[in-house]
């Protein structure tokens, strides 16, 4: 039996399958809250699928609250009062309320593009040997305009080691944008989720996924990444050299070492058909984003991915 949803739209009672949207946020990038939702209203996806939001903040405060939207999709939970652990700890975090075999990043001051979540599903739903996707993602910046830059990769999979090699050979620099991934939760949660890093955390996770699975990347733009005065990647500790070095070192040894193992994720034979059996023989599906989150507005930028 249908049902009516909060927009008054009816939708089915089946629909079992999740994209989780995962949102770090501080109080200085919360005000942009309620443009990455209404980025994520305007996404259609397959029937039987929907998306969830949850919303971490990075410490405890009242500053972030008032912008978190009142829609039954939308999950909001706090850090530890007068700390902040990171973006890579506060998405890892949210990883607790992450129910469903897709998990989707958005850092708090970015837009999805329409269509862009639907995209990204397809290319992991078509081919169980993809294990995360990205795609096209272009600067908003301050007056509105927007702005691309060359180098993306070909419409299509990329193949292992491809991203590692890249970024090497190119000053520390992707050809895609982590703040763009879509990857497969189980996978995300064997790599541990984010590194444990003051920034490019979300940097390191892409090169380690690039290490042990194939990946995908969408030429249509996905994501408007939003240039601003708060951003932590333009602060100048982000480009301070010695930090920087240690981040690039660690960086690269553990995407290196992983791929060393020659180990390849289940995911890769059974699909996210196969995660699902076995989250219904095994209880609940629950476990316990700067890089940037947004103000941290975080990744690192499509011009400068270090």
């Amino acid at each position: 039996m249908p049902k009516e949803s909060h927009q008054g739209k009816a939708v089915s009672t089946a629909v079992n399958r999740r994209v989780i949207i995962v949102t770090a946020v501080h109080g200085p990038a919360a005000p942009f809250l309620p443009e990455a939702y209404a980025s994520l209203c305007a996404q259609e996806l397959p029937d039987g699928w929907e998306w969830r939001w949850v919303i971490q903040e990075d410490g405890r405060t009242r500053d972030v609250r008032p912008y978190v939207p009142d829609d039954p999709r939308v999950v909001f939970h706090q850090g530890r009062h007068g700390r902040q652990g990171g973006p890579g700890v506060t998405r890892t975090m949210a990883l607790a309320h992450a129910d469903g075999p897709y998990v989707k990043v958005l850092d708090a001051d970015d837009r999805l593009t329409p269509g862009a979540l639907a995209r990204d599903l397809a290319a992991l739903e078509a081919d169980p040997s993809i294990g995360w996707a990205t795609s096209r993602a272009l600067d908003l910046l301050p007056d509105g305009s927007t702005a691309g830059f060359p180098g993306d990769p070909a419409h299509g999979p990329i193949e292992r080691g491809v991203v590692l090699d890249f970024w090497k050979a190119n000053g520390f620099r992707a050809q895609v944008h982590p703040a763009t991934l879509l990857v497969r939760r189980d996978l995300l949660l064997a790599l541990g989720g984010w590194m444990a890093l003051p920034a490019s955390e979300d940097t390191g996770l892409l090169l380690a996924l690039g290490g042990v699975s194939r990946g995908w990347f969408s030429a249509e733009v996905g994501l408007l990444y939003r240039k601003w005065e708060g951003q932590e990647t333009g602060r100048p500790p982000h480009a301070d050299p010695a930090e920087r070095t240690a981040r690039m070192a660690v960086v690269e040894a553990r995407a290196r070492a992983l791929a060393s193992f020659g180990w390849r994720p289940p995911e890769a034979s059974e699909g996210s058909e196969g995660a699902q059996a076995r989250e219904g023989s095994e209880g609940s599906a629950c476990f316990d984003g700067y890089g940037g989150y947004g103000g941290y507005a975080g990744s690192d930028s499509p011009r400068e991915r270090p």
